[in-house]
Formats: structure tokens, sequence, C-alpha cells
């Protein structure tokens, strides 16, 4: 496999705090970040909350240069790769720049952006419209804008594979890492709540709420009938092993396999075989060189979908044969909500921290059990455990499939 890949920093901003140890905080508490729209008028909608990132604040962490002209989705990436940076204790030089990469995955990251650029073009004629917001307008824009500002030289991606981009995008940088293309990667996810993204959600009839009932995010319960939707960014450092004792920086946790398939559906959705998230889990514990015995935690991509949650469940099941019921498996989605690709960087930065401070976080408002829901979920309180190693696995409606193992550096 060639290089040891290990995970030296993580920037958070999230709807349940900012900063790797306030996230891990929040998560442990059960704290849920929902709360009623304010980014735009949803008084029309039937599904009011959302999990948005309250009192943002950019120019407290990057100053008030250059942010007059970013969108929210930069301005929200910018944030957690800076705090990233600070938390991996990484200074940017010119002799080490042009070997530090970036790869963000963001599926819906400039969609806003391109309806108020376009709005204006049609409105009042391309001509007269801010050729200063142009640039917000590409996917790629976000995470150009992070090398730009910090200076970064090496390689840089965007991904955009659906629920599984940030997890991708974290295993595309593991490559670079291993093939001795770069140094260290500031890797993760980011998408931003705006109205457009949100109407689309509920019109697929995804978010909870949309049926008249009270807004309600509980993965794996019986009561489940969507998702709420949310935003954020997670920026992780992933670094060579040997680089990073170099340096002497602390050491959060190293990567020891990782994996993604793709399942051929004639309709989208989650009622599907699961064939592509085995392939995924199977391959990532192959490469690991470690076997299912191994694993002491699950951090599962359940959105309160009753689809998703149920089609995990599964293939768990099939994964992990008998040992399927004894291994604790935690959704976090129950308190951040649906942040779609960047989802899977949420998750593994919440694995992290399982590892890190021997806290597993709950699956909260986990009341009522669903027949086919039916494993250990770490129902509503964490839960104290020395976690050594752990698998993060994430779904897309339309057939991706990814998974991450973990551990702890010894």
């Amino acid at each position: 496999m060639g290089k040891n890949v290990v995970i030296t920093g993580i920037g958070i901003v999230s709807p349940v705090g900012t900063g790797k140890d306030a996230y891990w905080e929040a998560l442990s508490q059960g704290k849920t970040g929902f709360s009623p729209l304010t980014l735009f008028d949803a008084s029309p909608l039937k599904a009011p909350l959302a999990g948005e990132v309250s009192d943002f604040d950019p120019a407290a962490v990057l100053g008030k240069k250059g942010l007059r002209e970013l969108d929210r989705s930069t301005r929200l990436l910018s944030v957690a790769a800076k705090l990233a940076l600070e938390d991996s204790t990484l200074e940017i030089t010119e002799e080490n720049a042009p070997s530090i990469g970036v790869a963000v995955g963001t599926t819906f990251g400039s969609l806003h952006s391109i309806f108020q650029f376009d709005r204006s073009g049609l409105i009042d004629g391309p001509r007269l419209v801010n050729p200063s917001h142009f640039p917000n307008t590409v996917i790629n824009s976000p995470a150009s804008r992070v090398s730009i500002r910090c200076g970064l030289k090496g390689f840089n991606t965007t991904i955009s594979t659906g629920f599984c981009a940030g997890l991708d995008a974290i295993s595309y940088a593991c490559d670079f890492v291993r093939l001795n293309r770069a140094d260290i990667v500031l890797a993760g996810g980011l998408e931003e709540l705006c109205e457009e993204t949100f109407t689309g959600f509920l019109r697929l009839g995804y978010l909870s709420g949309s049926d008249g009932r009270e807004p309600l995010c509980c993965p794996f319960d019986r009561r489940r009938n969507g998702t709420i939707l949310s935003e954020g960014a997670c920026v992780i450092v992933v670094e060579d092993e040997d680089h990073a004792l170099r340096r002497g920086v602390s050491i959060l946790a190293k990567i020891a396999g990782y994996s993604n398939a793709f399942e051929v559906s004639n309709t989208p959705g989650f009622d599907s075989t699961g064939s592509g998230l085995k392939r995924a889990m199977a391959h990532a514990v192959m490469e690991s060189s470690l076997t299912t015995r191994d694993i002491e935690c699950i951090f599962a991509g359940a959105n309160s979908t009753r689809a998703l949650d149920r089609m995990e469940t599964e293939v768990i099941k099939e994964i992990f044969g008998e040992r399927a019921s004894s291994v604790p498996i935690t959704a976090i989605k129950s308190m951040i909500g649906e942040t779609f690709s960047a989802s899977g960087a949420f998750a593994l930065s919440a694995a992290v921290g399982a590892i890190h401070r021997g806290i597993i976080p709950p699956t909260v408002n986990y009341l009522q059990q669903d027949p086919t829901c039916d494993l250990d979920y770490v129902p509503n309180r964490a839960r104290a455990a020395a976690v050594r190693r752990t698998l993060v696995i994430s779904s897309d409606p339309y057939g991706n499939s990814s998974a991450m193992i973990i551990g702890k550096h010894a």
C-alpha cells in the first residue's frame, strides 16, 4: 500500500459547534443543531427546521480582507481549513507549499451562486452582471480559494459524488500521499444551506415534515419519516506518517483502509440490494489487513430515511454475521442532520473523537424500535468505550457507496 497515512488536524464548522473540541463535546452530550430557518424565507415551506451554522462570523477566524466577494460555501470551507491548519500546527512555507494539496467533496456548493448570477444576467442582461461574482459559480471555487488564501501549491481537486463526496475526497487524498505525490493534504467536505437545495430535497420527499407532521430526525427509529437538511464544512489534515513524526505533531488517528463501489440501479433511491455498500465495506476491511472482529464501532450514514437506515442495517448484518448485534452503531446525523457531501467527513471526524476521547456519541431521538432495524444503535446517551478501530460508511441514492477504517495510532 505504500506510505502510511495519518490524521494530524481537524477543522469543523457545524450546526452544533465550531472547532473539533466543541464538535466532539456537543456530540457526546447528544446536542442537536436544529432550529427554524433564517437564511431564507421558509414560511411557504412545510419543513421549517434545518441545521444552520448560526452566529457564523468568518472574519473572526480569517480576518476581513478578501471576504467580500466570497460566497457562503467558500467562507465555510475557508474557516474549516484555517482551523484544521491550526489544529495540525502546520506552518505554510515556500519550501513545503508545493507538497500540500487540497481535496474537497461538494455537490451543491455553488448552486446558490449559480442561481443568483444567472438571475442577474436574465433580469439585467449579461453585460451588467458583477464579474467578481462569476468565480463563485464554478463547483471547484471553494477548494481553489482555500489554496489561494493559504498559499498551497500542491494539487487541487473537487469531488462530486453526492452523499459520499466527503469520504471520497479523503480517500483521494490518501492515495496522493501513498503515491508520494503529496506529503500533506487538506481533505473533507462542504455544503451550504440555500433555498434552491432545500426546495429540491423537499420536493423529492427526503425531508421530515414534508407530510405535515412535526420535523424529526431519528435514524433507525420506527417513527422516522425523512431527514433534516443541514450545512457545514469539515477539513481533515491527512499526512504521511513519517513526515508527521519528523515535524513532531500529535497524531490523532491512522487511516487503515478505504474503498468505494457503485451499484447500478434503474430507479434512484435506497431501496437497493446494498451490493455496492457490501463491496465497499468488504474491500476496506481487506485493505486494512483487519477482520470484522477488529472493528469496535460503526459510524453509519443513516439519516432517518426509511430505506437507507434499513439497507445499512441489512448490509452490516451480512458483513459482520453473528457479531453484528454486538457492534455499537451510531448515527450522528440524528444531531447534525444531513450535510450531504460533507456528511462522510463529519462522521470520520466524530470517529476520530471516539478514538481520542473513548466516547461513542449516541443516536438521539431513538424511542421506538423498528423490527427491520434491530441492532445496537447506542440510543440517546453517549457510551464510554476504549475504541481502537472504527468503520465509517456512506451511501448515495444514485449508487455510490464508500467505507473507511481508522484506528488509534500506536
